[in-house]
């Protein structure tokens, strides 16, 4: 059990049989009443924000998360397949555990919130960001780099994100597997 006193960006809390990860919070104390404190929650399961308000001290339930680091090996009718780097043991995650999923390439790191009591896989989170190459973009224009337009891309794992004019075929590009926007042309 923890108070409202324990709380931190990033703590899981269990929220009728839910669990819900602290995304920012503030203590209130303003000049007349008692002091609260201000949360906004996201669901694990959902994705979904939440703003909640406590009474100064409350006891609230915290779950144990533990940070693990899998390797993505491949996707089967189970789901998407990842081995713990540690132990070498094989786990079947679902894809909409993972935020991002469409950026996921064999090989490729990943790091699972585990519920460190029932040794479940809560989430699992992609790196800031990941280099794809472009399978299919229509060919670019010379010259056409002055604008900030931008056009279709298909990378190698088949998602489709935007890209500017002078990106070709075989070009190798980051992307931020969260918000799926392009940030950057590896250079050759």
């Amino acid at each position: 059990m923890a108070t409202t006193a324990d709380f931190k960006n990033g703590m899981c809390l269990d929220i009728d049989g839910n669990y819900f990860f602290i995304v920012e919070f503030l203590h209130v104390k303003p000049g007349k009443g008692p002091a609260f404190v201000r949360t906004k929650l996201k669901n694990v399961r959902t994705g979904r924000i939440i703003d909640k308000t406590w009474n100064s001290g409350v006891k609230v339930n915290e779950v144990r998360i533990e940070r693990r680091p899998y390797q993505y090996l491949y996707k089967d009718d189970m789901g998407y397949n990842f081995m713990h780097m540690e132990t070498f043991e094989q786990v079947a995650i679902p894809g909409e555990s993972i935020e991002g999923v469409e950026f996921l390439k064999e090989g490729d790191m990943v790091e699972a919130m585990v519920h460190a009591e029932s040794d479940t896989i809560l989430t699992c989170e992609m790196p800031t960001s990941v280099v794809l190459e472009v399978t299919y973009t229509e060919p670019g224009v010379k010259g056409d780099t002055a604008t900030n337009t931008l056009k279709p891309a298909t990378v190698e794992t088949g998602a489709e994100v935007r890209v500017p004019l002078f990106v070709n075929v075989g070009d190798k590009i980051v992307i931020d597997p969260h918000t799926g926007a392009y940030k950057e042309r590896i250079k050759a």
